[in-house]
């Protein structure tokens, strides 16, 4: 029994580590880009610009650029294979809006190319939604269910596997975000979009953004673990 609880304590301890993490990562990635929002191109070059020249540099049509309300929520819709830009970057000549805009460029270029891991993401998508919210109804259920028949305790471990699902999930968008940020900045040196020194500004402002995937990541795989050891030790016990 001290043995189990040690274990539980460190399960705790590991889960708020990545938690603290996953906090810091979002912090630092506002700080960032609001540090390298003051720093503008001597070329002048939109954030709506930058992306239209990363989508031609790759031979990319047919993709619209809208804008978007909001503060960093720029993305790429696949669906409709709009990049929409929030107002912070579509007409900001910033460093920091250069490099999302491209990132984002990087991601209709995936999409284009038949970017593998990208389209692994976007078809287990629906799995991993549905995935996520069955797997503590099921675990809840399992545990209760168990004091009629242990075999229902088997759904505690469907549960778990579906919340597995989250994990794997972060860990194919790892490869797919960092591809595309080396995609944006290949497309900035290439078409001389920053000076070197602007450059700066966009790769820590994309490192920042990749540290939030990276504790995203780990916080999932943080709460799996801790799901096993305990649901696993209650088992064995």
């Amino acid at each position: 029994m001290p043995y189990y609880y040690s274990y539980n304590s460190g399960g705790i301890l590991l889960v708020l580590v990545c938690a603290v993490f996953a906090m810091w990562a979002s912090a630092n990635v506002n700080s960032t880009f609001q540090k390298y929002s003051k720093q503008n191109s001597i070329r002048r070059i939109t954030g709506a610009q930058a992306a239209q020249r990363v989508l031609s540099a790759n031979g990319v049509y047919g993709v619209r650029i809208d804008r978007v309300s909001g503060n960093l929520t720029d993305h790429f819709d696949p669906k409709t294979n709009v990049i929409r830009l929030s107002d912070s970057v579509y007409h900001s000549t910033s460093t920091a809006a250069i490099g999302v805009a491209c990132h984002e460029a990087g991601h209709a270029v995936q999409y284009a190319v038949g970017y593998g891991p990208i389209k692994l993401r976007a078809a287990i998508i629906p799995v991993t939604n549905f995935g996520t919210k069955i797997a503590w109804p099921l675990m809840l259920v399992g545990v209760l269910l168990s004091s009629m028949s242990y075999a229902f305790y088997n759904l505690v471990y469907v549960g778990i596997a579906c919340f597995s699902l989250s994990l794997i999930f972060q860990l194919i968008t790892l490869p797919v975000e960092f591809n595309a940020s080396n995609r944006a900045l290949a497309a900035i040196e290439d078409g001389q979009l920053l000076t070197d020194d602007e450059l700066v500004g966009a790769k820590k402002t994309l490192r920042a953004a990749a540290l939030t995937y990276v504790a995203a990541a780990a916080t999932s795989l943080a709460q799996l673990l801790r799901l096993i050891s305990i649901y696993g030790r209650r088992r064995r016990d």
